[in-house]
């Protein structure tokens, strides 16, 4: 095995690893985003959208300043999204074309690349729609990983029946939850397209699409380690045939610099050991200026990134804005806890799915256009996935970008997502007067009493606004089907981008503390509800 495809699967293993590591107990004691915080498109992009320097990016910095030494290095060693085409490429099988006549199609990348930073300026984040290391994230996190965990658990399902058959006296009663995303269909076809694009050229993403690839290619169109053709060569064009990025057009001693990953597969193929990559200079052909976008194009897809952003910012993509007098916000829209003021959070959030991924109860979601183009696939809670439980702050501990703050034990108790609210129709003791006590038994503030009303032979439930967190306990757990009699909308929450949100909620006049009675499902019935049938259920 050559080191380069050593170094791939190294990166891809870890990347991998770092992803698990997100959702598991040992993921705060392990750079769990590292990955993410390499790709220099999601620092330049994030830099720019949100006019704010962060120190946690300084390995993208590096990566852009060892560009113009090494060249592209990152797209052909480190790029788990790279690895993932190099190893699909090879399972699919290119087709037999020189590719020459999608030559044309190389520009696009660059396209991409200015239209984001058009965006961008005007505080507008576009970076997740074609961020490698944001895609492959979403990919692995999202699509890969549930159906792991499905398999996984029928695994364990099969061994359960076997050892039950065979009369086995201690078999495994372990259980792996399968999570749902709700975007996984379009984040799947998107990767079969994607993969099947290797018929028309290898690595054709890197090739024609990718702007974290045009922002390398830019600052490494000289570097100083480079492919260097000596006079033995045959021109017999194996080179040529065999390079995946396409950097090696007609003349065997000339070179596109700006494409080559410096895979070194040039080397390897050339019967005459013509070809090495070295910082010596020849009187040979360096070089060819590839590079064609005219400023024409330039500035149009600059300023179509600038349009688009400008719909955005304006709301004429969306009738949902941020939450304010005169604005209409989406009531089910409901950030994690220590997401930064909207406005700020969607110029930070790369989209990457770590947190969704990370998420134990599986509520954190990718949304649709909720908020809308700028909160594409943006995380957001369904409680009737699973409650946001108040104890856990693996969202902010897992985010690359910093959109969501990584917030202590006690910080996490106050970050206050939402405010419960009682659809009397639905209710059960409201509507239906009978006897349920669910929300009240679930709820781990205390923030639901039961009182009696009159005309009513049941207590009925009265949320305690500022006892309630938002977790959404009561929401997930409520018997009602289809929609709970008790829900969470984004009232009230609270969500700054410095500060104590402890000391912050007690000038609000909140009280939020957990008590001893967190059940998670379990609950402890009280007096009333003993006699009768169970909370939820007729005679």
């Amino acid at each position: 095995m050559s080191l380069r495809r050593t170094v791939q699967l190294i990166s891809l293993a870890l990347f991998l690893f770092f992803l698990v590591a997100a959702g598991t107990s040992i993921g705060p004691f392990l750079p769990v985003d590292s990955f993410l915080r390499l790709d220099p498109l999601i620092f330049t992009g994030t830099l720019i959208s949100s006019r704010s320097f962060s120190f946690i990016f300084i390995p993208a910095i590096l990566i852009l300043l060892l560009g113009p030494v090494i060249g592209r290095f990152f797209c052909g060693y480190i790029c788990p999204m790279g690895t993932t085409l190099d190893g699909t490429d090879k399972i699919i099988g290119t087709s037999r074309n020189t590719y020459s006549h999608l030559g044309k199609l190389r520009p696009i990348k660059y396209y991409l690349l200015v239209f984001i930073f058009g965006a961008a300026i005007l505080g507008v984040s576009f970076v997740f729609i074609a961020s490698p290391l944001s895609l492959i994230t979403r990919f692995y996190g999202l699509v890969i990983y549930p159906v792991f965990a499905f398999l996984a658990d029928a695994g364990i399902g099969f061994v359960q029946f076997v050892t039950d058959k065979i009369g086995y006296t201690n078999p495994i009663f372990a259980q792996i939850k399968t999570p749902r995303f709700s975007t996984q269909f379009f984040i799947l076809i998107f990767f079969i397209v994607l993969f099947i694009s290797v018929r028309l050229s290898p690595r054709f993403w890197c090739r024609y699409l990718c702007p974290a690839g045009a922002l390398m290619a830019l600052i490494s169109r000289k570097p100083l380690i480079r492919r260097l053709v000596t006079e033995d060569c045959t021109d017999c064009e194996k080179c040529v045939k065999s390079c995946p990025m396409g950097a090696i057009l007609d003349d065997p001693r000339s070179t596109y610099h700006e494409e080559c990953i410096a895979c070194q597969t040039c080397e390897t193929v050339c019967p005459v050991s013509a070809i090495s990559f070295t910082s010596k200079v020849s009187g040979l052909p360096l070089a060819v200026d590839e590079f064609s976008p005219t400023r024409r194009h330039f500035i149009a897809s600059g300023l179509a990134g600038a349009g688009v952003a400008a719909v955005c910012i304006t709301g004429l993509d969306s009738v949902y804005s941020q939450a304010g007098t005169g604005q209409v916000s989406d009531p089910s829209l409901i950030r994690p806890p220590g997401a930064l003021p909207e406005k700020e959070f969607l110029t930070k959030c790369v989209r990457c799915g770590e947190c969704m991924a990370a998420c134990p109860t599986n509520t954190l979601q990718p949304l649709w256009f909720e908020s809308g183009i700028m909160g594409l696939f943006s995380p957001g809670l369904v409680m009737r996935r699973g409650p946001c439980d108040p104890e856990c702050t693996r969202c902010g501990e897992v985010c690359p970008a910093e959109a969501i703050r990584s917030l202590s034990k006690s910080e996490r108790v106050w970050a206050k997502i939402g405010t419960a609210v009682i659809s009397r129709q639905y209710c059960l003791a409201w509507e239906h007067q009978k006897k349920c006590l669910v929300c009240d038994e679930v709820c781990p503030f205390d923030a639901v009493a039961f009182k009696h009303e009159p005309g009513n032979p049941v207590s009925v439930p009265h949320v305690i606004e500022d006892k309630c967190s938002g977790c959404g306990f009561c929401e997930h757990f409520c018997p009602v089907q289809n929609q709970a009699a008790i829900f969470i909308t984004p009232m009230g929450e609270l969500r700054q981008a410095k500060g104590s949100y402890k000391e912050q909620g007690k000038r609000q006049g909140l009280k939020l503390s957990l008590t001893s009675r967190i059940t998670y499902g379990q609950p402890a019935l009280e007096e009333e509800s003993r006699s009768g049938p169970a909370p939820g259920f007729t005679e």
